[in-house]
C-alpha cells in the first residue's frame, strides 16, 4: 500500500506528535490501525501491540515506507510480562514513551441470562485487564520519564446501558473510570488520562456487532443509525479524536469522557 494511507484527515496538523513515542494496543485494525498510521503522521514513533501478527506488521511496515518509524511487537496485552517485554524492547530502541493509546477490546453480543462464566473472563481479559496492565506498566514508567498522555477506548456503552450487551458495557464502564482515577491520582505528576466513548463504528468489530445485534432481533439498519448518529462513524475520525487527547492541545483535558457519537448519547 502507498504512503497516502497516511494522509490525515481534515484539519489534523502535522507534527502533533513530532518526537514523542506511542504505544498503541490494539494497533493492528479498525479503529488502532487508522491510529497508529495517523499518530505516525503526526510525527510519532509507534509501537504497535497486538495478537493479530499479519495486519500489525503490515500496518507497521506501510508507516515505515511512508518515511515514519514504527515496530510491530506481538503482545497479549492481557499478560503482564509481555507487556513489560515489549515495553522494555520499545524503550531499548527509542527512549522514553510519553503516549499510551489503550485500545485493545473485543465485544460479546447476546441476551445476558445466557452469557457464561468463560464470556465473563474472556471479555474482562481482552477489554479490562489489559487496559489494566498497559495502563500500569506505562504510568510507572512515565513517573520515571516526566510524565505522558494516556487515551484508553471505552464506548458510549461505558455509561450507556445496552440490551445484549450488558458484558460489554460492564467492561467498558470499568476502563472509563479507570481512565478517571488515572487522571485523578497523577495530574500532579504530569499524567493525563482520558477515555474515548465511540458509538457504531465502520470496522469489522462494529459491523460484526450490527450484524450479531440483527441476528437477535435488534435491528439496525442505516434508517435506525440515522436515527440515533446521523450515520455510522469512520476509524479515521475516532483516530482523530484520540490524536487529540494524546497531543499538547488537550493539555488541559484530563479525566474526560469523549464521546465521538454525533450527539447519540447527548441525545440520551
Amino acid at each position: 500500500m502507498g504512503p497516502s494511507r497516511l494522509s490525515a484527515p481534515p484539519n489534523t496538523v502535522p507534527g502533533r506528535l513530532a518526537g514523542r513515542t506511542a504505544i498503541i494496543t490494539g494497533g493492528a485494525g479498525g479503529m488502532g490501525r487508522a491510529a497508529s498510521l495517523l499518530f505516525a503522521r503526526a510525527g510519532a514513533r509507534v509501537a504497535i501491540l497486538d495478537i493479530q501478527r499479519e495486519p500489525g506488521e503490515r500496518t507497521a511496515a506501510e508507516i515505515v515506507a511512508a518515511g515514519g518509524e514504527a515496530v510491530f511487537l506481538p503482545t497479549d496485552v492481557a499478560d503482564g510480562a509481555a507487556v513489560d517485554a515489549a515495553l522494555a524492547a520499545v524503550t531499548r530502541r527509542w527512549g522514553r514513551v510519553d503516549t499510551l493509546f489503550s485500545h485493545a477490546g473485543s465485544i460479546i453480543v447476546k441476551p445476558f441470562h445466557e452469557t457464561t462464566d468463560a464470556d465473563y473472563d474472556r471479555l474482562m481479559d481482552v477489554n479490562v485487564r489489559s487496559a489494566f496492565v498497559v495502563c500500569r506498566a506505562l504510568v510507572a514508567h512515565m513517573l520515571g520519564a516526566g510524565g505522558g498522555s494516556i487515551v484508553i477506548t471505552s464506548s458510549i456503552g461505558g455509561e450507556k446501558g445496552f440490551s445484549l450487551e450488558s458484558l460489554y458495557c460492564m467492561t467498558k464502564g470499568a476502563v472509563l473510570q479507570l481512565a478517571r482515577s488515572i487522571a485523578v491520582e497523577y495530574r500532579d505528576r504530569g499524567i493525563r488520562a482520558n477515555a474515548l466513548c465511540p458509538g457504531f463504528v465502520k470496522t469489522d468489530h462494529g459491523l460484526r456487532e450490527i450484524r450479531e445485534l440483527d441476528g437477535l432481533g435488534q435491528r439496525w439498519s442505516e434508517t435506525d443509525l440515522a436515527a440515533v448518529q446521523g450515520r455510522i462513524c469512520e476509524p479515521e475520525e475516532v483516530a482523530a479524536a484520540a490524536l487529540f487527547l494524546a497531543s499538547d492541545d488537550a493539555s488541559f483535558i484530563n479525566g474526560t469522557a469523549l464521546y465521538v457519537d454525533n450527539g447519540w448519547y447527548a441525545k440520551g
